[in-house]
């Protein structure tokens, strides 16, 4: 009798604690008013950069270009692209914009392993030695987090993957295949001085699980494939603006803060109307998911993963100065010695070419993308898939001027996400969705919100008010 009456109250307990859920969460409510509308067409917009006086950087890695629009979005001056008007100073690869000290940006540029100091005139002052080359490709925002500067002036971004070389295994013959260790499943935040050229790690957390297969072309090159996940479980992380690291929990859902002196506090779990995954529905996501990115890899839409340009150095890779076309030649402020190095000969859009010396540049698939045919497409078991849906998708939080979390969840509302705003106590304050067909790219003080918005081939930068 106690076993049934127990039961029964457990029953009633979970029944009970959907109702006060629904409660303690605020209200989804509609983003503020457009403010003003950039009639400058942008290839994409990935990042922005607010400087205090309301002007606003703007990267554009398809048009290869940085731009800045003044306050009203009316005025566009072109501050790097590829003509010799700015003395090419984009480069041959996708960049990133990085706050740097008082007005001042840097803006990445991966091939060339190296940043420009734009000045708040969005003049390019001079250049710097970016930190190792094996990190440049995760200094440009996106998926990898958007690197920032704490208040001791260190860079704090996330490191890549310590991955082996790619080499035969030990006494076979030159014509073996590779083996490819097994990728780890936690990354760290480091954080580099720029003066000292050290670097420390502040704290490791975890990364989605993934599989890699290695075959031989008929050329004779070697391909890297991976298994698609569509739902990859992993922690997130963002940089406040006080300089605290903010990691974002995939198993519970709460926020632990790395703050400045070196404490870390957590805050409880944030509340969510998790979504549960039937057999059923496993399948049918997986279904769909492959559907969704057949269309848009047949398109040549795919979405950039952020990892275009990750660099696997093994030990024989050697690090006995800068690579070919590197703009500071010698390690210091120079001006630009040479040109970027050209995309390896046959490299394939999506997958990673072998190189001499060790090295593996993993190429993007963007619009228009060349290069030959797409690997085939290969999905996880619908089985794999958690039991349920993760809050949030790795890459989808961002900080705002404020010193709040904006994350991207995975709740979905008349086909648009719902974004979860999280104080710098770890509470969730506000739950917030976009315009149609708009994609959040920035922040600026007092409540400033940038969305990208796409039309047809090309896109525009939108201000609005948070509220």
């Amino acid at each position: 009798m106690k076993k049934v009456t127990l039961g029964l109250l457990s029953i009633a307990l979970a029944a009970a604690s959907q109702p006060c859920l629904a409660q303690s969460l605020p209200p989804i409510r509609q983003l503020g008013p457009v403010t003003a509308v950039a009639k400058e067409p942008l290839g994409s917009v990935t990042a922005v950069r607010h400087l205090p006086d309301g002007r606003i950087l703007v990267n554009d890695i398809v048009g290869r270009r940085v731009v800045m629009f003044d306050s009203s979005l009316s005025t566009v001056t072109v501050v790097a692209d590829t003509t010799s008007a700015t003395a090419n100073a984009y480069g041959v690869q996708p960049g990133g914009l990085i706050a740097y000290r008082g007005d001042s940006t840097l803006f990445v540029d991966p091939a060339s392993l190296s940043m420009l100091l734009i000045d708040p005139n969005g003049k390019i002052a001079r250049v710097m030695s970016a930190p190792r080359a094996q990190d440049v490709g995760f200094l440009i925002g996106g998926p990898f987090g958007n690197p920032g500067f704490d208040p001791k002036g260190k860079l704090v971004y996330r490191a890549p993957p310590n991955f082996a070389a790619f080499r035969p295994p030990p006494g076979s013959s030159g014509n073996r295949l590779p083996q490819f260790p097994t990728p780890p499943d936690s990354a760290a935040l480091v954080r580099f001085d720029l003066a000292t050229r050290k670097v420390d790690t502040a704290t490791f957390f975890k990364t989605p699980k993934f599989n890699l297969t290695v075959t031989q072309s008929p050329e004779g090159g070697i391909r890297v494939t991976s298994t698609v996940n569509p739902l990859p479980q992993g922690d997130d992380w963002a940089l406040l603006s006080d300089g605290t690291i903010a990691l974002v929990r995939t198993k519970d859902y709460h926020v632990d803060f790395l703050n400045p002196d070196g404490t870390t506090t957590s805050s409880p779990k944030i509340p969510f109307q998790w979504e549960r995954l039937t057999d059923e529905a496993k399948v049918a996501f997986i279904d769909s998911a492959k559907v969704a990115i057949e269309k848009a890899r047949a398109s040549g839409q795919f979405e950039r993963t952020g990892a275009s340009q990750i660099m696997l150095r093994g030990p024989d890779a050697g690090s006995a100065g800068p690579a070919g076309g590197r703009r500071d030649g010698a390690g210091g402020d120079a001006p630009r010695t040479g040109p970027a190095p050209a995309p390896a000969p046959n490299a394939q859009p999506g997958t990673m070419t072998v190189t001499s010396g060790g090295n593996t540049t993993v190429t993007s698939v963007g619009p228009g993308g060349a290069g030959g045919p797409l690997p085939p497409l290969t999905m996880i078991s619908p089985s794999d898939l958690p039991d349920y849906k993760p809050a949030f998708m790795p890459g989808s939080t961002r900080a705002d001027a404020d010193g709040n979390l904006w994350i991207r969840t995975s709740q979905n509302v008349a086909a648009r996400p719902v974004y979860n705003v999280i104080n710098r106590k770890g509470e969730l304050i506000d739950r917030v969705q976009l315009p149609a067909n708009r994609v959040l790219v920035g922040f600026g003080e007092g409540g400033v919100v940038y969305l990208a918005v796409r039309d047809g081939a090309m896109a525009h930068l939108e201000k609005a008010q948070s509220k």
